[in-house]
């Protein structure tokens, strides 16, 4: 019995280290494809709520407020299925290969973008203005309204 265990310990020895060092050292590089922190471009975003209805977390909740549609991220409920990321017509919706996520507020885990968009005058849902000059100018008469 003995023998069996000094001979265990030394094939174990033998081995040398087979573990990262990794809190106290640096990460290793994640593998290519892997799905990490989820972003937002605000800037390409179109405000179609297609990552809304995709998310089987249901993580993004959707507001339209006047001529803005907001967009709220909330990341704790985020399972990284990346199907937001996958049904996102302009590539505004993408994950990252950011996985050190620990945060002591929950702020730090909530993406909060709003889009100006312009309102159809029969049934008042939002849709994208055509130019950002459209969107320039539905600021513009969104300011001079709330005056």
């Amino acid at each position: 019995m003995l023998r069996s265990k000094l001979k265990e310990a030394w094939i174990c020895l033998k081995a040398g280290r087979v573990t990262l060092p990794y809190p106290l050292g640096p990460a290793p590089a994640p593998p290519e494809g892997f799905r990490g922190k989820l972003e937002v471009d605000a800037e390409a975003c179109i405000g179609c709520a297609a990552c809304a209805n995709a998310c089987p977390s249901r993580l993004i909740l959707i507001a339209d407020q006047g001529y803005r549609r907001t967009l709220d991220f909330y990341l704790e409920r985020c399972t990284y299925c990346a199907r937001c990321a996958e049904v996102c017509p302009e590539g505004a919706v993408f994950l990252t290969p950011e996985f050190e996520l620990a945060t002591g507020s929950r702020e730090d885990l909530h993406i909060h973008v709003e889009v100006y968009m312009a309102t159809c005058r029969r049934c008042g849902r939002c849709y994208r203005p055509a130019s950002p000059l459209d969107r320039l100018m539905l600021t513009g008469m969104r300011d001079g309204q709330e005056r």
